[in-house]
């Protein structure tokens, strides 16, 4: 047990108040606060663990003992004060074994939080680091994590991202500010059709083209407790530098969605 305040105010407390139950019984008979000293033995347990209850319990005990003694010397115990002390015994240290159980769980678990908090703050700096972009939706579809990567590639504000939006707001911020090349009568249907699939779960992987000219691959990914991964991966390097110029619109239709591009390319060649 380490010496400190924490450890050594129960003892002290449970030492004060009986010198000061000693004094006043010379003026009134009194007896021992019995209830009190358990109070003090739970309050050392929950400040400073078993040992420090342990020892407030033992004080209490033995200044109950002294405090009966000076009243009543040794041949002038009775049978009432040693079922008083016998109660006082049972019930401090029955409280020792309580508190310091109920103290070293919730040691244990404050120890676990702070561990899972410290892995989830290393986890969001990684993925803050990778070019794909994360979004983690809970079973209500409401961001809670949106790691850089996303924010870039749809300008989204971090006052907009870190205040938890639901994903259609996140859709429509993309709408508002141009990110997707799509025809405006096209948005409405595309955000209904991104929303249904985080709806439902469907991991099927669609190719989303952006005005800047980037694609973005996103895939769904549902997760046990209900809720939902959204990744978006750069796939714009499809179209190989080192292909052939005139084979490029046929790599470029392998990015397109509706594979519009493609089975144009395909009767071109035919």
């Amino acid at each position: 047990m380490r010496l400190g305040w924490r450890a050594i105010s129960g003892p002290a407390l449970t030492a004060g108040i009986l010198l000061l139950a000693m004094l006043l019984d010379r003026l009134v008979p009194t007896s021992p606060p019995a209830p009190l000293f358990v109070g003090i033995v739970a309050l050392a347990g929950a400040l400073a663990g078993l040992a420090s209850a342990a020892t407030t319990a033992t004080v209490a005990v033995i200044g109950a003992a002294l405090f009966f003694l000076s009243r009543h010397g040794v041949s002038g115990l009775g049978a009432a004060d040693l079922v008083q002390l016998g109660l006082l015994a049972g019930t401090a240290f029955g409280t020792v074994g309580i508190t310091g159980l109920m103290r070293e769980r919730l040691l244990g678990s404050f120890a676990a939080e702070r561990r899972s908090h410290a892995i989830a703050e290393r986890l969001s700096a990684a993925l803050d680091k990778v070019d794909i972009g994360i979004v983690l939706l809970d079973a209500e579809t409401r961001a809670e994590f949106i790691n850089r990567a996303f924010r870039d590639y749809f300008a989204v504000p971090d006052e907009i991202a870190d205040a938890r939006p639901p994903f259609i707001a996140l859709m429509y911020h993309g709408r508002d500010t141009g990110a997707f090349e799509l025809p405006e009568d096209e948005l409405g249907t595309f955000i209904a059709q991104r929303m249904e699939m985080v709806r439902v779960g469907d991991a099927t992987p669609i190719n989303i083209k952006l005005r800047n000219g980037e694609v973005l691959r996103f895939v769904c990914t549902a997760l046990p407790d209900g809720g939902r991964m959204l990744s978006y991966t750069p796939v714009t390097d499809l179209v190989r530098h080192t292909d052939a110029p005139a084979r490029a619109d046929y790599y470029r239709s392998l990015r397109d969605p509706t594979g519009r591009k493609l089975i144009r390319s395909l009767r071109v060649a035919e």
